[in-house]
Protein backbone atom coordinates (compact mmCIF):
# COMPACT_ATOMS: atom_id res chain seq x y z
CA UNK A 1 0.00 0.00 0.00
CA UNK A 2 2.83 2.43 0.88
CA UNK A 3 4.69 1.58 -2.32
CA UNK A 4 1.56 2.33 -4.34
CA UNK A 5 1.17 5.72 -2.62
CA UNK A 6 4.80 6.59 -3.29
CA UNK A 7 4.48 5.55 -6.94
CA UNK A 8 1.33 7.66 -7.35
CA UNK A 9 3.04 10.70 -5.78
CA UNK A 10 6.04 10.29 -8.08
CA UNK A 11 3.79 9.98 -11.12
CA UNK A 12 1.95 13.18 -10.20
CA UNK A 13 5.28 14.98 -9.70
CA UNK A 14 6.59 13.83 -13.11
CA UNK A 15 3.41 14.94 -14.90
CA UNK A 16 3.37 18.29 -13.07
CA UNK A 17 7.01 19.10 -13.90
CA UNK A 18 6.55 18.04 -17.52
CA UNK A 19 3.49 20.24 -17.98
CA UNK A 20 4.52 23.19 -15.84
CA UNK A 21 8.18 23.36 -16.86
CA UNK A 22 9.76 26.76 -16.51
CA UNK A 23 7.67 28.20 -19.35
CA UNK A 24 10.74 29.74 -20.97
CA UNK A 25 11.89 28.93 -24.50
CA UNK A 26 15.58 28.07 -24.94
CA UNK A 27 17.00 30.10 -27.82
CA UNK A 28 20.37 30.86 -29.40
CA UNK A 29 21.62 34.24 -30.62
CA UNK A 30 20.76 33.30 -34.22
CA UNK A 31 17.16 32.40 -33.28
CA UNK A 32 16.22 35.04 -30.67
CA UNK A 33 15.19 37.82 -33.08
CA UNK A 34 11.43 38.22 -33.27
CA UNK A 35 10.68 36.43 -29.99
CA UNK A 36 8.71 38.29 -27.37
CA UNK A 37 8.31 37.51 -23.72
CA UNK A 38 10.77 35.80 -21.43
CA UNK A 39 13.27 33.47 -23.07
CA UNK A 40 16.43 31.68 -22.07
CA UNK A 41 19.41 32.62 -24.26
CA UNK A 42 22.27 30.13 -24.59
CA UNK A 43 25.55 31.24 -26.14
CA UNK A 44 29.28 31.91 -25.95
CA UNK A 45 30.58 35.24 -24.63
CA UNK A 46 32.62 36.99 -27.36
CA UNK A 47 34.85 40.00 -26.82
CA UNK A 48 35.58 41.57 -23.47
CA UNK A 49 32.59 42.40 -21.24
CA UNK A 50 32.25 46.15 -20.67
CA UNK A 51 30.78 48.21 -17.84
CA UNK A 52 29.68 47.18 -14.38
CA UNK A 53 26.81 44.88 -13.45
CA UNK A 54 25.80 47.26 -10.64
CA UNK A 55 25.84 50.52 -12.63
CA UNK A 56 22.67 51.91 -14.25
CA UNK A 57 24.09 51.02 -17.70
CA UNK A 58 24.84 47.47 -16.55
CA UNK A 59 27.38 44.93 -17.70
CA UNK A 60 27.43 44.71 -21.50
CA UNK A 61 28.70 41.80 -23.58
CA UNK A 62 27.89 39.88 -26.76
CA UNK A 63 26.79 36.29 -27.23
CA UNK A 64 27.17 34.07 -30.29
CA UNK A 65 25.96 30.57 -31.05
CA UNK A 66 28.12 27.90 -29.43
CA UNK A 67 30.30 26.07 -31.96
CA UNK A 68 29.70 28.45 -34.86
CA UNK A 69 32.50 30.87 -35.75
CA UNK A 70 30.40 33.08 -38.03
CA UNK A 71 27.19 32.99 -36.02
CA UNK A 72 25.04 36.01 -35.26
CA UNK A 73 26.08 38.09 -32.27
CA UNK A 74 23.54 39.52 -29.84
CA UNK A 75 24.34 42.35 -27.42
CA UNK A 76 23.33 41.62 -23.83
CA UNK A 77 22.77 44.00 -20.91
CA UNK A 78 22.93 42.41 -17.46
CA UNK A 79 22.50 43.66 -13.88
CA UNK A 80 23.26 41.57 -10.81
CA UNK A 81 25.84 39.17 -9.48
CA UNK A 82 28.19 37.49 -11.93
CA UNK A 83 29.55 33.95 -11.44
CA UNK A 84 33.31 33.68 -10.85
CA UNK A 85 33.74 31.69 -14.08
CA UNK A 86 32.14 34.39 -16.26
CA UNK A 87 34.57 35.69 -18.91
CA UNK A 88 35.09 35.97 -22.64
CA UNK A 89 34.88 32.57 -24.34
CA UNK A 90 32.67 31.01 -21.66
CA UNK A 91 29.36 29.32 -22.53
CA UNK A 92 26.50 30.83 -20.56
CA UNK A 93 22.73 30.80 -20.13
CA UNK A 94 20.83 33.98 -19.29
CA UNK A 95 17.09 34.68 -19.06
CA UNK A 96 15.33 37.84 -20.12
CA UNK A 97 13.70 39.62 -23.06
CA UNK A 98 14.88 40.61 -26.50
CA UNK A 99 14.04 44.30 -27.09
CA UNK A 100 15.08 46.55 -29.96
CA UNK A 101 18.04 44.40 -30.95
CA UNK A 102 19.39 44.00 -27.41
CA UNK A 103 18.84 41.12 -25.00
CA UNK A 104 17.91 42.58 -21.60
CA UNK A 105 18.77 39.93 -19.04
CA UNK A 106 16.82 39.41 -15.85
CA UNK A 107 18.95 40.24 -12.77
CA UNK A 108 20.50 37.17 -11.20
CA UNK A 109 19.78 34.89 -14.18
CA UNK A 110 23.33 34.53 -15.56
CA UNK A 111 24.70 30.98 -15.27
CA UNK A 112 28.01 29.76 -16.67
CA UNK A 113 28.22 26.34 -18.27
CA UNK A 114 31.25 24.13 -17.82
CA UNK A 115 32.33 23.05 -21.34
CA UNK A 116 33.52 19.64 -20.09
CA UNK A 117 30.03 18.75 -18.88
CA UNK A 118 28.38 19.64 -22.18
CA UNK A 119 30.88 18.12 -24.61
CA UNK A 120 29.81 14.98 -26.47
CA UNK A 121 30.93 11.77 -24.82
CA UNK A 122 33.97 10.17 -26.40
CA UNK A 123 33.47 6.77 -27.92
CA UNK A 124 35.03 3.87 -26.01
CA UNK A 125 35.72 2.09 -29.31
CA UNK A 126 39.34 2.14 -30.49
Amino acid sequence: MIALSVAAALAIFVVYTALAGNGVADLTPSTVAGHTGNVSLVGKVVGEPQGNQYSPAGLRFRLKDIGRATAARVPVVYHGSVPDLFKSGRDIVVEGKYRDGVFVARPGSLVTKCPDHYAPKKSSKT
